[in-house]
């Protein structure tokens, strides 16, 4: 079966490098704008309600795909492509957490972005506390990597890099 999406906007971002691009919007402070298509913009209405949005993209840049790879936060060894968050997967889509500072006509514009400039939005979903929030999670092998605990200034795959050869 063949599956065909709709590019329904862009993702603007300070980014035009992967190896200096946050890893996770949670490790981005910067601002970028989703710039919705015309004849999308009305699938909007409702959005300035909500503090973050769930972006649907895809990895324009990706390099084909592997099934095992190296994570950017513990390149010791490698995992299967399902339990990380690479760019290179077999269908290469991202997900990204954001905040919404505001929305102006077919533009929202968002904190806390992660994506490269000029990346391909796919959908944007609502994210709601009551449906997404859950208690007692497990992160399998990121839960012992301690990420909260790591204090490095940048969390993007060059910026990991230099942390692990400094450590």
């Amino acid at each position: 079966m063949e599956v065909t999406y709709q590019i329904v906007g862009t993702i603007r971002s300070p980014f035009t490098d992967q190896d200096t691009t946050p890893i996770q919007s949670i490790f981005s402070e910067a601002e970028g704008t989703v710039e919705v298509f015309p004849e999308y913009a009305e699938g909007l209405q409702g959005v300035e309600g909500f503090s973050h949005i769930i972006l649907l993209y895809h990895f324009h840049r990706a390099n084909g795909f592997r099934l095992l790879e190296r994570p950017f936060v513990d390149g010791s060894r490698e995992r299967g492509i399902f339990a990380i968050r690479h760019f290179n997967r077999p269908n290469p889509v991202g997900i990204s957490l954001v905040e919404v500072a505001s929305v102006e006509g077919n533009t929202i514009r968002v904190r806390g972005v992660d994506v490269l400039d000029g990346t391909p939005l796919l959908d944007i979903k609502p994210y709601v506390r009551q449906f997404d929030h859950r208690d007692d999670v497990r992160s399998g092998w990121v839960d012992a990597r301690h990420i909260e605990e790591v204090k490095i200034r940048s969390f993007s795959p060059k910026g990991l890099r230099d942390h692990e050869e400094s450590s």
